[in-house]
């Protein structure tokens, strides 16, 4: 135990199961539980959708509201939550002192205009002139400016006044992986006290499943959980809409304001295997090894995306680098791209501080395993590339 041990105060959750760290808690504490999905709307590609949310209750101002894009508010909605658990949103002193890392995706296209350009140009030859046209009487500053990763950052600076250090990283997984990776190891060397980091991802959007579709990721037609995906029509990859933003702080600043930790975030591990050499099991496996998990029954939260040959080659690692019961949250909440690691970190600290394992999201690939687990490894590896782990463990 150290003064500088990274620990987890504040958990904030959103996705197709619903909003907040209790919410999911008994959502996915209970056997037999059921995905949210929407079959129709993105034909023949399944989705699991935002549920209701009231962006007030997070993002007071209507006007902040109107000028962000649905990922930005779900994220600085889950930021909002997150500040709320660890007991900071109310504070100034605090959220002025404060830094932020966050995994941010370009931003939502305007549909409507890109038609109707693709629509324009079928019928004329001047193309550079009608993109000139299209781009100063089409676009909106703000339209432009949301392309921009960072705005993410620079809205919850604005809605929750957290305005210490902000950085911004890019690159689905990766980002998440780099967020936590990059938190953890300025709060270990002392370069800062307490964080906000996370990311959202919001699939309900046509260029978002394009994204996935130009590389042949995306599952058709009906629901199956991440394992047992393979060999069926599509890529295997289910996404969905979701936002994971947590609170962190050195042991010392924790205890020293009386705040109680869900858990411990030990080491993260992170890689970028080249994966056609044929190495890719054994990348996998070096990075859970390096985690120096211990030697007993394991319970391994896994963001396996159910993409074809990353999900194998998770699956394939796992069951010879350790004694893993193994759970791929994505079957219930969708693969949520920048979201994906900290959303595991947090399902893994919420099974510490409970005391309680997740039973089997699918129990004809996933065993059981008994007693309150004091170390939970999560994962993320990236549907088309990037891999990272972390031990998370009882404060």
């Amino acid at each position: 135990m150290s003064a500088r041990d990274v620990v987890i105060t504040g958990i904030g959750l959103v996705s197709s199961l619903g909003e907040g760290a209790e919410r999911h808690w008994q959502a996915l504490s209970q056997a037999n539980a059921e995905p949210v999905i929407e079959r129709d709307r993105f034909a023949p590609y399944t989705v699991h959708p935002l549920p209701e949310i009231d962006w007030g209750l997070q993002i007071a101002k209507r006007g902040d509201q109107r000028q962000m894009e649905t990922w930005q508010r779900l994220g600085t909605y889950a930021a909002g939550m997150a500040l709320d658990d660890a007991g900071i949103k109310q504070d100034e002193a605090l959220c002025a002192t404060m830094d932020m890392i966050v995994a941010a995706g370009g931003g939502e296209r305007d549909v409507a205009v890109d038609q109707g350009i693709l629509d324009a140009a079928r019928t004329r030859n001047d193309h550079d002139l009608l993109l000139n046209e299209k781009l100063t009487t089409e676009l909106r500053p703000t339209l432009f400016l949301a392309q921009l990763s960072n705005l993410l950052a620079g809205n919850i600076s604005i809605v929750h006044k957290v305005t210490g250090s902000s950085r911004t990283f890019m690159g689905e997984e990766a980002a998440g992986v780099s967020a936590i990776e990059t938190a953890a190891a300025r709060i270990r060397s002392g370069q800062s006290s307490h964080m906000l980091v996370g990311g959202a991802f919001q699939t309900e959007h046509p260029d978002m499943l394009l994204g996935y579709e130009l590389g042949g990721f995306l599952h058709r037609k009906r629901w199956k959980p991440v394992w047992q995906r393979a060999g069926n029509e599509g890529g295997g990859v289910i996404s969905g809409s979701g936002g994971a933003f947590l609170v962190l702080e050195s042991r010392e600043h924790a205890e020293a304001r009386g705040r109680k930790a869900y858990a411990v975030i030990g080491k993260v591990a992170s890689g970028r295997a080249k994966r056609n050499e044929g190495d890719f099991v054994d990348a996998i496996s070096g990075l859970v090894r390096a985690l120096e998990v211990p030697a007993r029954p394991t319970l391994a939260i896994s963001g396996a995306s159910g993409a074809h040959a990353a999900t194998g080659a998770e699956r394939t690692a796992l069951s010879g680098a350790g004694d893993f019961a193994v759970r791929g949250f994505s079957s219930l909440t969708g693969h949520l791209k920048e979201a994906q690691f900290p959303f595991a970190i947090a399902l893994a600290a919420l099974a510490i501080a409970n005391g309680q394992p997740y039973p089997p999201f699918d129990t004809e690939n996933e065993t059981p395993i008994d007693g309150a687990p004091e170390a939970v490894v999560a994962t993320a590896i990236g549907y088309s590339r990037f891999e990272g782990a972390a031990l998370v463990v009882a404060a």
